[in-house]
């Protein structure tokens, strides 16, 4: 099963998603998705699994939970907006983690791209970065990925582009 996972769209969807996502099976979301609008074209392509993140408003948040807890080819997941990573949990998280004991824990919020072994809790903790154009982040960043039989293979980091334009220096005369 090929996975499409994104967050922090901010609004705005990058059109070369389409084609970065095009071979997967189901995209997740990881919060601050924006617009009604993104989650509507997202839909439209792929199945997808989302949750809502701090800036999204009532109608992105009726429509998608704050956690997602599931299990996908033998892959058990916990996904959320905001919960920081492996020793430095939000403490809502730290104690979910250790109820849920998921093989995969996934994030968005900080606009970091990380991956991150947790051995204490024995979890992987990814946060694919944010793919939208605001925020403080210098390139925008999505991950595509496999799961085998409860194994993740073949990840790879997308890079989308610079968040914003570098304006140009003024012409000197």
């Amino acid at each position: 099963m090929q996975i499409g996972l994104l967050s922090d769209t901010h609004s705005y969807l990058d059109p070369a998603l389409y084609h970065h996502f095009a071979d997967c099976d189901e995209l997740w979301h990881a919060g601050d998705i924006g617009d009604s609008t993104v989650l509507n074209e997202l839909e439209a392509f792929k199945p997808i699994r989302a949750v809502y993140g701090n800036i999204d408003d009532t109608a992105i948040r009726n429509r998608c939970p704050l956690d997602q807890s599931f299990t996908v080819a033998g892959l058990s997941v916990f996904m959320t907006h905001i919960g920081g990573y492996p020793g430095r949990y939000t403490a809502r998280v730290r104690n979910l983690l250790k109820e849920l004991r998921p093989n995969l824990y996934l994030c968005g919020h900080s606009h970091i791209l990380k991956v991150v072994m947790d051995k204490q809790l024995g979890v992987l903790h990814i946060n694919p970065g944010a793919c939208g154009r605001h925020g403080f982040h210098r390139m925008r960043t999505a991950m595509r990925f496999q799961i085998d039989s409860g194994r993740i293979t073949n990840v790879e980091v997308i890079e989308l582009g610079l968040r914003g334009a570098i304006p140009a220096a003024p012409e000197r005369r």
